[in-house]
C-alpha cells in the first residue's frame, strides 16, 4: 500500500466510542478535535447516556456524531426533545441505525421512517448517517440492505459500513452499493487495534454495531479474527486500499471502531501516517 493511499484513507477518520464512565475523559485527553467522534447507543440503557456523552462532549469543543437508533424514540415528543438538544448542544451530524431495541420503544421499527421524519421536521441536521452491511447481515438478506440504502438515500447523506475484516467482501461490497446506483459517501467502518480479547468481549457483550446477534451469525468469522495473527488494522488496509481509494469508490474516510480503546487507536493512527510519510 502505498503512503499516499494510507493518508487517504486516514485523512479523515471517525472513531466510535462507547458511552463509559471513563469515555469522556479519554476522548479529550486523547482525540485531536478535527476527528469527529460518534457515540453508540445501547438498546438496554436507551438513548440518555448517548445525549448526555454527546453534549458534554460538544460543550468542550468536540465534534460529536451521536446515534439515535429508530427503534430507541418513545413518540413524537422524545424525538423532538432530542433533536432540540442535540441542536442546542450544536450537533449538526447525527447517525441512524434502526438499532436493537426488541420490541420497538415507539412507532420506528426501522432506519427509514426516522431520516424521513427528519426531513418532514425541516432537516435540523445538515448531515444524517445511515448503516451499510459488507457483511450479510444475519437477518437481512444482502440485497435487501442494498436496496434500503437506495430507498433512504434521499433522506441520508452518507452511509457507514459495518464492522468488516474481510478486503474482498469489503471492496466487491463498494462496487454492488455503486452499481445499484446509490452515490452517497461511504464511510467504511475497521476495528483498531484493539486486543483480540478485548474485541470479542466487548462484541459478546454489546454487539458489533449494537447488535449481539451480528456476533451469533459471525461465529466462525469471529473465531478467525480470535486466531494468532487473524486480524492487523494495517493489513486490511493494505489489502483494501487499491479499491477503497479509486475515484468512482466515493469513500469519504475511515469510521474506526475503538471499542474504548481510544489512547491506543489514536497512537496506531500517527504511527501508521508517520509511516506513510503523513
Amino acid at each position: 500500500m502505498s503512503g499516499e493511499s494510507v493518508r487517504a484513507l486516514l485523512s479523515s477518520v471517525r472513531y466510535e466510542v462507547l458511552s463509559a464512565k471513563a469515555t469522556e475523559d479519554k476522548v479529550l485527553a486523547h482525540v485531536p478535535r478535527d476527528i469527529a467522534v460518534t457515540v453508540t447507543a445501547s438498546p438496554v440503557k436507551g438513548l440518555e447516556p448517548t445525549l448526555g456523552l454527546a453534549t458534554r462532549l460538544a460543550a468542550h469543543g468536540c465534534r460529536v456524531v451521536p446515534h439515535v437508533p429508530a427503534r430507541l424514540v418513545r413518540d413524537e415528543v422524545h424525538l423532538k426533545d432530542v433533536v432540540d438538544r442535540l441542536r442546542g448542544a450544536g450537533v449538526d451530524d447525527v447517525f441512524v441505525p434502526a438499532g436493537d431495541a426488541d420490541p420497538p420503544a415507539g412507532p420506528y421499527d426501522g432506519a427509514l421512517p426516522l431520516p424521513r421524519r427528519l426531513g418532514e421536521l425541516g432537516s435540523p441536521f445538515t448531515r444524517v448517517g445511515i448503516t451499510g452491511y459488507p457483511e450479510s447481515h444475519p437477518l437481512i438478506h444482502d440485497d435487501l440492505t442494498v436496496q434500503a440504502m437506495w430507498d433512504k438515500r434521499t433522506h441520508a447523506t452518507y452511509i457507514v459500513s459495518n464492522l468488516c475484516f474481510d478486503p474482498r467482501l469489503l471492496g466487491d461490497w463498494v462496487v454492488r452499493v455503486r452499481r445499484r446506483g446509490v452515490t452517497l459517501p461511504l464511510r467504511v467502518g475497521v476495528a483498531g487495534p484493539v486486543q483480540r480479547a478485548k474485541l470479542l468481549s466487548m462484541a459478546a457483550r454489546i454487539g458489533v454495531g449494537e447488535s449481539t446477534r451480528f456476533l451469533t451469525g459471525h461465529a466462525s468469522w469471529f473465531l478467525r479474527f480470535a486466531a494468532p495473527g487473524g486480524y492487523s488494522p494495517d493489513r486490511l488496509l493494505a489489502r483494501s486500499a487499491e479499491a477503497l481509494t479509486a475515484p468512482s469508490a466515493g469513500v469519504a474516510g475511515l469510521h474506526v471502531f475503538t471499542f474504548n480503546q481510544i489512547a491506543e487507536t489514536e497512537r496506531w493512527r500517527r504511527a501508521l501516517l508517520d509511516r506513510s510519510g503523513g
